[in-house]
């Protein structure tokens, strides 16, 4: 067993509940399942009865939690002592993680910050705006330790870290398009279209990656006027000078006149990841918030 499976089993045996436990460990009800399911086929037997009303505790499953409960605890508390001792990374890790995001971003991020600071009362979460024509102005300055960046998260300066957001895209249209009555489109219908130009600062493989350069089919997309920033860039699109693949996560904070948004049926899923500055060593409570990101994955962005 690894030790976060050990954790998920001796927290399932005391809330004997899997949502209350997934709520508790800041994780997926699914990735409890996943675990205690894997322990289950390594050990060649069942931990818990379910029933759709109850869980309980199996013979084996109260054995192994006898044995593994005193054990764990020693071995935590060792941990926390060494690394006190050592100066190192232990639950007493102290700052302010400040982190470089776009727009809505961090409204989707309140499920990480709660859970880094749950474990890390000693640390504090601060985020700070930029805009995707300048995605790397904030980094370049130091004014923030990590920033969230849709992948390729651009190079050199920055290196990726771990995943946080998944979701799907979709096409921003004046309301007036031929396009605007579809429940749905492609990335051909971009073909012979305009989209708006992300500027000078924008590094053009992350450009690329929202919105590139031809449709899968070859045909060409337009770059056309430049949008600076979010906003700037849907009211060119209310003026009819532009369409434009948008995150899906916008259909939840901006309404904006004459802007229809439209599915995008073939786009990739947008993966959102934390970004680290790639000259220096992170100090203990960012890593620690790195770390925390790891333990949980990735979430989808829940849209209405």
């Amino acid at each position: 067993m690894e030790l976060r499976d050990i954790e998920i089993f001796l927290t399932l045996a005391d809330e004997l509940h899997f949502g209350r436990t997934a709520t508790r460990l800041h994780l997926s009800q699914a990735r409890v399942s996943q675990s205690i399911s894997r322990q289950e086929r390594a050990l060649g037997g069942a931990l818990f009865e379910r029933t759709s009303r109850t869980v309980s505790l199996t013979p084996l499953g109260r054995k192994m939690r006898e044995e593994l409960h005193p054990a764990y605890t020693q071995l935590r508390n060792a941990l926390a002592a060494g690394a006190v001792q050592s100066g190192g990374e232990g639950e007493r890790v102290a700052g302010t993680v400040r982190i470089g995001a776009m727009a809505a971003v961090p409204s989707e991020l309140t499920w990480l910050v709660d859970a880094f600071v749950e474990r890390h009362p000693e640390c504090d979460v601060e985020f700070t705006e930029f805009h995707f024509s300048d995605p790397l102005g904030l980094a370049a300055s130091g004014a923030v330790d990590l920033q969230v960046m849709w992948r390729p998260v651009p190079s050199p300066g920055l290196r990726s870290g771990p995943t946080v957001l998944t979701e799907g895209r979709l096409l921003a249209v004046p309301a007036d398009s031929e396009l605007a009555g579809r429940s749905r489109v492609s990335m051909e219908d971009l073909a012979g279209r305009t989209v708006p130009d992300g500027g000078p600062l924008m590094p053009q493989e992350w450009l690329h990656a929202i919105c590139p350069a031809r449709t899968p089919g070859g045909r060409m997309i337009h770059r056309g006027p430049q949008a600076r920033t979010f906003h700037e860039l849907l009211a060119l699109i209310a003026a009819g000078r532009a369409v434009s693949p948008v995150n899906e996560h916008v259909t939840k904070y901006y309404t904006f006149p004459g802007v229809v948004l439209i599915p995008i049926e073939d786009a990739r899923v947008m993966e959102w990841a934390l970004a680290l500055p790639d000259s220096v060593a992170p100090p203990p409570h960012v890593s620690a918030f790195v770390r925390v990101a790891e333990d949980l994955g990735p979430r989808a962005v829940a849209v209405p």
